[in-house]
């Protein structure tokens, strides 16, 4: 067969095709879907880099709330403006790359342009599968040598990745369990019950305390503030079992087909809360007996993610890149594909309490 068509790509046709192959990268991806490049995303995306004292960085802005409170009457405000406090945040990046490559003229009999469109639908979902792995492990503070599902995850090179490292454990104003006995306590995987699955109750306290440690809303286009909730498919079934969660949407929404609990959704609206069923969520349901939660380690368990404004930093640098090319003697062909991408999960100084804390995200171990 002829390879003609394999070798006559010109530059701007590979950058045409890498370009596609990042939009269905996007449209798959669940992390993307929910990024933006202002303050008020919930994932915010970061295109440029700026210098740095060690060299180029990625770096998103984190606006904190307005401290003091002004003055009154007539009294003089010159020279006692209140400063706009707000930090930087360094986001590293690294490049990930895969490629698809077939056997040879016998094995692969079908046209050229098909399989170049097959490489890119293949490539285009590996690389959103991982990084909605990455971003959802970086947002619960789990190390990249770990699979969502709590296994330990074999042959990956995902921890020499150069933001690796920037993984980091909830911090202790940020991380909370819901106890079926007593409601909110502060979070401690050991002490988690296997009846402590997730009710509307669980929620609403949740989001109470996510206001009152000031964890900054979301704000969507038309300027609704909201909380995004993040749960399993397995925790969805439990909160949709929940009698005061199934009220609340029956009475929210006429009964008519568009109606969530009949459609079937994976995103509920409820009381300023978006919630998502997600299957990347963390739980510890493929960690070894003994690894899970509880105090014997066989609890299995399940970290939700309430996330507000900037929950997330999210390096996207660069176009994409997408390469091909022949080998023995133009028997053999490949696709390759490969991009700049990295994550981390903000942090600032809490100026109310001196400490550092995760900037927009708040975790509320439950039983799975």
């Amino acid at each position: 067969m002829s390879l003609t068509n394999f070798a006559a790509l010109t530059d701007n046709e590979l950058l045409t095709w890498g370009r596609d192959f990042w939009r269905e990268v996007r449209e798959h991806s669940f992390i993307n879907q929910l990024a933006g490049d202002t303050a008020s995303s919930v994932i915010h995306r970061c295109k440029e880099l700026k210098k740095t004292s060690k060299g180029n960085r990625a770096l998103i802005t984190l606006v904190h709330e307005t401290e003091g409170d002004g003055v009154v009457g007539d009294r003089t405000l010159k020279g006692n403006e209140a400063p706009m406090s707000s930090a930087e945040q360094m986001i590293r990046f690294d490049q990930m790359r895969n490629a698809h490559a077939h056997e040879g003229r016998m094995a692969e009999q079908k046209s050229v342009i098909t399989f170049r469109k097959e490489a890119k639908s293949n490539l285009a979902y590996w690389m959103s599968d991982r990084l909605d792995q990455l971003g959802m492990l970086t947002l619960a503070g789990v190390d990249y040598s770990m699979n969502t599902n709590g296994s330990v995850r074999v042959g990956s090179e995902f921890p020499l990745l150069e933001f690796a490292g920037d993984v980091s454990a909830p911090t202790s104003n940020r991380h909370i369990r819901w106890t079926d006995a007593t409601g909110i306590e502060a979070g401690d995987t050991s002490a988690v019950l296997a009846a402590d699955t997730l009710s509307w109750a669980a929620l609403i306290q949740a989001k109470a305390l996510a206001k009152e440690r000031y964890l900054k809303p979301a704000r969507t286009k038309d300027g609704v503030e909201m909380y995004h909730v993040f749960v399993t498919p397995t925790t969805m079934a439990h909160l949709k079992q929940d009698s005061d969660f199934k009220s609340n949407l029956q009475y929210a929404e006429r009964r008519s087909s568009k109606n969530p609990l009949f459609k079937g959704a994976d995103t509920y609206y409820v009381d300023g809360l978006a919630i998502h069923e997600h299957r990347y969520v963390y739980n510890t349901t493929g960690a070894a007996s003994g690894s899970k939660w509880g105090g014997s380690g066989t609890v299995d368990g399940s970290r939700i993610l309430i996330c507000g404004a900037q929950s997330l930093g999210f390096a996207d640098i660069g176009k994409p890149y997408w390469v091909e090319e022949d080998d023995d003697y133009k028997n053999r062909q490949g696709i390759s594909i490969g991009k700049m991408v990295g994550f981390v999960k903000p942090k600032f100084e809490n100026l109310r309490t001196g400490q550092e804390e995760d900037f927009g995200v708040m975790v509320m171990d439950v039983a799975q």
